[in-house]
This record gives C-alpha cells, sequence and structure tokens, in this order.
C-alpha cells in the first residue's frame, strides 16, 4: 500500500484540510491498479492507520481530514477503524456508490453520527441521477480536467447552494489564480501546490543565527558541551525548554546550577538529539506549522527508508537533508545562500542545491511520494528494488515518531 497526505488549501493558499491519497500497489507490476479504486475494496480503509499514526490534532487546528472510502467500506464500523473526532473526517465516496436506496441510507446513518461527506468523479451526466445522494453532500470535488467547472459551478450554486466547492487537480498556479478570481470555491488542490508558502528573499534574523550557529556546533564532530550550553544560555525560550528536558530525561533531585551544568546532566547525544529538534521548532516559529511538519516527516522518513537505498549507514545524515529540505523556506532564503550558513556535508549539499550525489535517489523519491504520483513512486520502487510494505511502514513510522515528538512538545510548552 502507497498512501500520503495531500494538502487542500483556500485563495490565501493556507493550507484548510488534508485529503488522503493511496494507491495499492506497484502499478507496473499490476496495471489494472491505475483503473480501480484507490482504496483496498474490504472493510479495512489504510487511510484511516495514517490518520491514527498522525493523530489529528498534530495537524492545523480545526482542519479536516478527507479520506476516500469504497462502496464496500462505507458499510465498516469506522468508529472502530479511526477514533478522530467525527466531525473532522469528511468520507469522499465516487461514482462507484450508486444513487441506490442502501447507499442513501447508510449515508444518511452516518451522518448523524458526526461524519461529513464528500463526492468525486462524477460526470456532468451524473449530476441529475445522483441527487437523492448529492443532497446528502457537505462537499464536492469537480476536477477541471474532466469537466467543464465553471459551468459545473453554476449548476451546484443553484440546485445545492449548501454545498461546498473544491476545484481539484489543477496543474498550474495561473489556473488557481484564475479560478480564485471567478470565485465560488471552498477549497482547492493541485499538483502545483505541495510547499505551504512561497520562497522569498530576505534577511535572517539575529536570533535564526544563534539557532543555526547551534545546529552547525552540535552537528560537527565531538562538540564541546560547555560551547552548546553558552549559545543556549543566549535564548530565554531555548533555557527553558533545555531544563524541562533535562528534568523530563534525568528524573534527578539534583538541583541545576547553571546551563553548562543542564548540559552535562542531558549529555551529548540526547542533547544533540533536542537541539536539532528544537531548533527546528524556533527556526518555523513565524512561519505555518505546515513547514515544520513538513521538515520532521521528510527527515525521519529519509532516515526510516535509507535502508531501502542501501545507505543504512548514512541515516542520521539523511535525517538531517530531510530536515534541511525546506531550509530555504524556512530562511526565506535561496536554497544555496541558506546551506551556506549551515556546516552540512556535501552530499546533504550536494543533493539540495545542485541535484547530485548519492543522497539524490532518496530526496526524489520522498517529495514524488509525499505529492502522491503514484506512477513515478511505483517506477523508482522498481528500479531501486525497494519493498513496497517496508516503504508504507517506514512512513507510518515517520507519521508516529512526528506525533509523539509533537506531543512532548506540547507537554513541554504546558
Amino acid at each position: 500500500m502507497l498512501v500520503t497526505l495531500i494538502p487542500l488549501f483556500d485563495e490565501s493558499m493556507s493550507v484548510r484540510a488534508y485529503s488522503i491519497s493511496s494507491q495499492k500497489g506497484n502499478s507496473f507490476l499490476d496495471p489494472s491498479i491505475m483503473s480501480s479504486s484507490a482504496m483496498y475494496d474490504s472493510i479495512s480503509n489504510p487511510g484511516f492507520d495514517v490518520i491514527n499514526a498522525l493523530g489529528v490534532s498534530t495537524l492545523s487546528k480545526g482542519s479536516e481530514l478527507f479520506v476516500p472510502i469504497t462502496s464496500v467500506s462505507l458499510f465498516s464500523d469506522i468508529s472502530e477503524q479511526c477514533d478522530a473526532e467525527h466531525d473532522r473526517l469528511v468520507l469522499v465516496i465516487d461514482n462507484t456508490v450508486e444513487p441506490e436506496f442502501q447507499f442513501v441510507e447508510r449515508i444518511m446513518i452516518l451522518k448523524e453520527q458526526g461524519y461529513k461527506f464528500a463526492i468525486r468523479g462524477l460526470e456532468v451526466s451524473d449530476f441529475e441521477p445522483y441527487k437523492p445522494i448529492l443532497r446528502l453532500m457537505d462537499y464536492v470535488l469537480l476536477n477541471h480536467q474532466k469537466i467543464v467547472i465553471s459551468k459545473a459551478k453554476i449548476y451546484f450554486s443553484q440546485v445545492y447552494p449548501r454545498v461546498k466547492l473544491i476545484a481539484s487537480d489543477l496543474d498550474s498556479l495561473g489556473m488557481f489564480d484564475s479560478l480564485r478570481i471567478e470565485g465560488g470555491y471552498y477549497l482547492f488542490e493541485g499538483s502545483f501546490y505541495r510547499m505551504p508558502v512561497t520562497k522569498g528573499n530576505t534577511t535572517v534574523s539575529p536570533l535564526k543565527l544563534n539557532y543555526i550557529s547551534l545546529l552547525n556546533l552540535v552537528n560537527s564532530e565531538d562538540f564541546e558541551l560547555t560551547e552548546a550550553a553558552d549559545i543556549i544560555g543566549r535564548d530565554t525560550a531555548l533555557i527553558i525548554s533545555l531544563l524541562k528536558m533535562v528534568n523530563k530525561v534525568t528524573h534527578s533531585t539534583t538541583e541545576i546550577t547553571s546551563i553548562r551544568h543542564a548540559a552535562a546532566m542531558l549529555g551529548q547525544k540526547e542533547l544533540k538529539k533536542w537541539i536539532t529538534t528544537a531548533i527546528t521548532q524556533q527556526l518555523c516559529s513565524d512561519r505555518p506549522s505546515e513547514i515544520m511538519r513538513l521538515s520532521l516527516l521528510r527527515a525521519k522518513f529519509a532516515e526510516n527508508i535509507s535502508g531501502q537505498f542501501e545507505l543504512g549507514v548514512f541515516g542520521p545524515e539523511l535525517f538531517l537533508m530531510g530536515l534541511f529540505s525546506v531550509v530555504d523556506l524556512i530562511l526565506n532564503k535561496p536554497m544555496d545562500e541558506a546551506l551556506a550558513l549551515l556546516k552540512v556535508s556535501k552530499n546533504i549539499s550536494k543533493a539540495l542545491v545542485s541535484h547530485e550525489g548519492p543522497f539524490t535517489d532518496v530526496l526524489d523519491f520522498i517529495q514524488v511520494y509525499e505529492a502522491g504520483d503514484w506512477q513515478e513512486v511505483s517506477r523508482l520502487l522498481l528500479i531501486n528494488e525497494m519493498s513496497i510494505d517496508a516503504v508504507y511502514d517506514a512512513y507510518l513510522s515517520s507519521l508516529e515518531w512526528y506525533r509523539d515528538l509533537f506531543h512532548n512538545m506540547e507537554a513541554e510548552e504546558n
């Protein structure tokens, strides 16, 4: 199974929801997958595995999750498979769920339980026959690649004014701008948009330079704890976070007398681990939480799949590559200038700046995977002789790691 989260965004290009994209297996080995439902035609739904692994609390506040559901899994016990709040889930059906009594009745039952519904993949000729189902929908996804959605929008605004419209499968920023100006769409989805902010080119604040100095220090061989402690001592937020971490990890009753003392109690290995995640959080503090989520998930996913590329020994370095793959967005500078501020390895720099070196294949795979480009993912799986099950497990493990990390960060703040 291949599965990932795709962002849905509003007119200001802010992420407001997420859609789960999936594919049963490798389309190069089984071409019939491309013409079948994205999910298994079974009671279980792998989309719920993703939600359970990540946890809705780690996503943007109030955001909904659009989960494709088949004519079979529609009749499963959804609350048993997924413990997320019902009103955060939007169950997405397509034209395999026909406008017949048993389907209409089941949708009504689930809506009474608090679930929301969306429908996708309808042709214009389906609009009238699907009236019994359309009147129950909260959202309709209109694919501009298959129908003239401007005309469809007029139809829905007149017949189903309560339904929110989503313009999907947009292939360019120009198409989005055109539809945004036209108005009438609640959300958008498109392959051109996978990053939550637009790149800029501004100066780096002194505080961020302080964070970068700390990252550079701990990424050098056998760094001095006292030097790290002195840099931490320049930032109140980091000091508080460090002291909380020391108390949590060591469970010591010894009074902490200085920042250097706290760093020594944590130890070099644990201090480096804490600094890497804490600094990422601070660097992203003036950016949408999406940037931090993307950065950390890429980092852990890269580390988790390192063995699939026979690069297991480089796991920690690949973690940093994933972490820094959005450093241009974090620092509002071109990638080469952003990395010039960091003492990263040549392998990391080559992959992120010039798209060269042994880490490039891992970076390519992560990017096409998170974009849900399953045909390209299938090709790369074959070329690199990768196990689809191992990749799926690595992705879920990354989500679980981020969920636990996020909850720990919340606990520190409280």
